[in-house]
């Protein structure tokens, strides 16, 4: 597993030790089983961005400190330039690009996400809250509750992320997105 996997791995066990919780009693506030949680902590498997937000909400800290280890200072405003923001790369078919991690207390996660063409099945996932997709660049199939839908360049969708979800990039090109997690 990569580096960074490792390090956010590591993060997650310092958060559960720092709030002197078991196994169990994270489970419970993470609607996640023991199990996986020691999954996630070993840093041996790829930690969904859906588990990170729900970690963060749970514990009101910033999903980008869990992700970079740092914290966020700026409260006026914080830029991000154009391919700069904090890349979030787990897996070779997502990458993530946090676009607000400088700023305190964010009321949304902006992220500007490609997802790489693959032969592999969507992979499903869901978070508490609501979730803003638009497509920047290719064509997406985007599943929500079993459904299928084609977004194009330019197409958006605002859904509750609640609905199992997942997304595969189509015609054997990249697809370049901005979700806003809320």
């Amino acid at each position: 597993m990569n580096e960074q996997i490792k390090q956010i791995a590591e993060r997650l066990k310092g958060l559960r030790d720092s709030l002197d919780l078991s196994l169990e009693e994270m489970a419970v506030k993470s609607n996640k089983s023991p199990e996986y949680i020691e999954l996630y902590e070993s840093g041996n498997v790829d930690i969904p961005m859906s588990y990170l937000f729900d970690i963060a909400q749970a514990f009101g800290i910033e999903t980008s400190t869990l992700i970079s280890g740092d914290e966020p200072k700026m409260k006026a405003y914080f830029l991000t330039r154009k391919g700069k923001g904090v890349s979030i790369e787990r897996t070779k078919a997502y990458k993530y690009q946090s676009l607000v991690s400088g700023f305190k207390n964010p009321k949304a996660e902006p992220l500007e996400v490609t997802v790489e063409p693959n032969s592999n099945p969507i992979y499903l996932n869901s978070h508490t809250g609501q979730e803003f997709n638009y497509v920047l660049e290719g064509r997406l199939q985007l599943r929500i509750n079993n459904k299928d839908l084609i977004l194009e360049e330019g197409d958006s969708i605002y859904f509750d992320s609640s609905n199992p979800h997942g997304m595969k990039a189509l015609d054997g090109k990249s697809v370049k997105f901005l979700a806003i997690i809320m």
